[in-house]
């Protein structure tokens, strides 16, 4: 398309008005906020049946029989992750923020970008018709482990068919901001003259073109094995369920870098903002997202350590593991020493930036204790890996979402939210997501088992004190959206740089222009010398 087709394409889009303008808009503002309200919605709902499930735990029986808490989990599980934490930041502040971080009018292909939107929705609905037709909501778990996935009665197949539908969503995006950063750079973006940010959508766009394809195969193996009866992973037929395990954690384990890189990208824009100095160790942080990125690829294995595999696979997973961390540990190194004599501003985003710290660096070492041959057979199966696993996906891309939605929030709407009342609701929220989340690895220690409808009477007092957690969490969510709503209608109007950050998206106005750029900017220097607040 050349400039002259571009300006009249972009012309013609413009002629439409309301909902009808945003559902068909090729502009990767409006698609990023569309994104963004899908994901809170999504988000929402996941949290609510969350907080079913720990009512549930207290009181067994009273609200939820055994098969509904089955599918109860189930489906908090699939909403969740790939709902909202695998899409989550790349999809909402990676389409709004990534051409505007780079000097570009917008992504490679804006009209595939509003494709790929279209695909997370039609994948959003089939997974929700799947709650409600045919034999009720799947039971499997959200890792959809055959061979009981493949003789469920309940509606499996479906809800397999809409993550597929969302796979092709996120290569789709991986595969254009990959493109984007390629070749949209402004004039004078080198390399490693690239916001941190950037960096991290670029290692996780590899991530979702190269790993992706892995869970659509297999899913769609699932759905042949329901429908025709190929035994891909029937041992009844011949197949080998520890292959699905296989394949799904071949896809599943880098797709914790597809929700984490972002994540530590966002970190690595806020901290230096809030602590007034450059970043620390720029270059360290950059390869470090792409060592991790590549790395994470090799470890699958060490989800499967009491599947049968043979003592050197272990082994040799369980290395990996600890290689995958040194990385992880250099960016957080890094964080900290940025911080190391900063003028320190207590904002709400780097309260939140904080607490990704903290609670990523707990479910990192707790990570490295299951990746340990012997520990991880005592601990397997317990909700010692559920608290791990919440601190690595809440406590790492949770909070780092919402510290990104706090940074960023005056430069999408223009707005400014109380300061005051997002303190408090990162304060209810990082407290209950403690009680709730850290009780269970105690629990976990102490062998309680995951999945249990019904737990053991010996772990009834810690299971109530995780249930008390939950409720302190939902408090400080339902603070901080209604802080945030509430600032888009009645909030102070946000100047273009209220953090006085360096990047380039603070160069423009607040909402940004339609295609960002007066005039296209010339960059010749990296994004992180820091004068102070403007």
């Amino acid at each position: 398309m050349n400039e002259i087709e571009e300006k009249s394409f972009y012309q013609a889009m413009g002629r439409y008005r309301g909902i009808l303008g945003w559902l068909i808009s090729t502009d990767h503002k409006k698609i990023g906020i569309m994104y963004l309200g899908a994901l809170l919605c999504f988000f929402s709902v996941g949290v609510t049946l969350g907080i079913l499930i720990r009512l549930s735990l207290i009181a067994p029986g009273m609200f939820l029989s055994a098969q509904h808490y089955n599918q109860l989990f189930t489906v908090h599980g699939i909403v969740m992750i790939f709902l909202f934490i695998i899409p989550g930041i790349p999809v909402a502040f990676g389409n709004f923020l990534l051409p505007l971080m780079i000097g570009a009018k917008d992504v490679a292909f804006p009209r595939l970008n509003r494709f790929t939107w279209w695909l997370y929705l039609a994948g959003a609905f089939i997974v929700l018709l799947a709650l409600a037709t045919g034999g009720g909501p799947p039971d499997t778990g959200w890792t959809f482990y055959a061979p009981y996935s493949i003789e469920s009665k309940t509606n499996v197949s479906l809800a397999v068919f809409g993550v597929f539908v969302l796979g092709f969503s996120s290569i789709f995006t991986g595969l254009n901001f990959v493109t984007t950063i390629h070749r949209m750079r402004a004039p004078g973006m080198e390399w490693f003259r690239m916001p941190l940010f950037v960096w991290t959508l670029y290692a996780t766009g590899w991530v979702q073109i190269l790993a992706t394809p892995v869970l659509a195969i297999t899913l769609l193996f699932i759905v042949l094995g329901r429908f025709i009866g190929i035994g891909f992973f029937d041992p009844t037929r011949g197949g080998d369920p520890i292959l699905y395990e296989h394949l799904f954690w071949i896809y599943s384990h880098p797709a914790v870098y597809i929700m984490v890189l972002p994540a530590m990208g966002i970190i690595s824009e806020i901290v230096p903002v809030f602590a007034r100095k450059r970043i620390f160790g720029y270059h360290a942080i950059a390869l470090s997202a792409l060592a991790i990125a590549s790395v994470g690829y090799l470890v699958w294995g060490h989800h499967m350590f009491t599947s049968g595999m043979s003592d050197t696979a272990r082994v040799i997973f369980s290395f990996i593991t600890f290689l995958v961390a040194v990385p992880s540990g250099v960016k957080i190194f890094n964080w900290v020493s940025t911080l190391y004599k900063g003028s320190i501003e207590v904002a709400a985003p780097l309260l939140f930036a904080l607490s990704f710290i903290f609670l990523f660096s707990i479910g990192g070492l707790t990570g490295l204790i299951i990746g340990s041959l012997a520990p991880s057979l005592h601990l397997h199966g317990t909700y010692f890996i559920v608290a791990h696993f919440h601190y690595v996906m809440f406590g790492g891309a949770g909070f780092s979402f919402f510290a990104g939605l706090h940074y960023w929030f005056p430069k999408m709407f223009g707005k400014m939210y109380s300061e005051k009342w997002a303190k408090r609701g990162w304060f209810f929220l990082f407290v209950g997501f403690n009680v709730l989340y850290f009780s269970m690895f105690i629990l976990g220690y102490e062998g309680m088992p995951r999945r249990y409808f019904e737990p053991p009477p010996q772990y009834h007092g810690w299971s109530v004190i995780s249930t008390i957690g939950s409720w302190l969490l939902a408090t400080g969510i339902l603070i901080i959206l209604s802080n945030l709503v509430r600032a888009l209608f009645k909030g102070e109007k946000a100047s273009a740089n209220p953090w006085g950050g360096r990047t380039l998206e603070w160069t423009v106005s607040s909402p940004p222009p339609r295609e960002n750029f007066i005039h296209g900017p010339v960059i010749a220097t990296d994004p992180y010398g820091f004068e102070g607040k403007k």
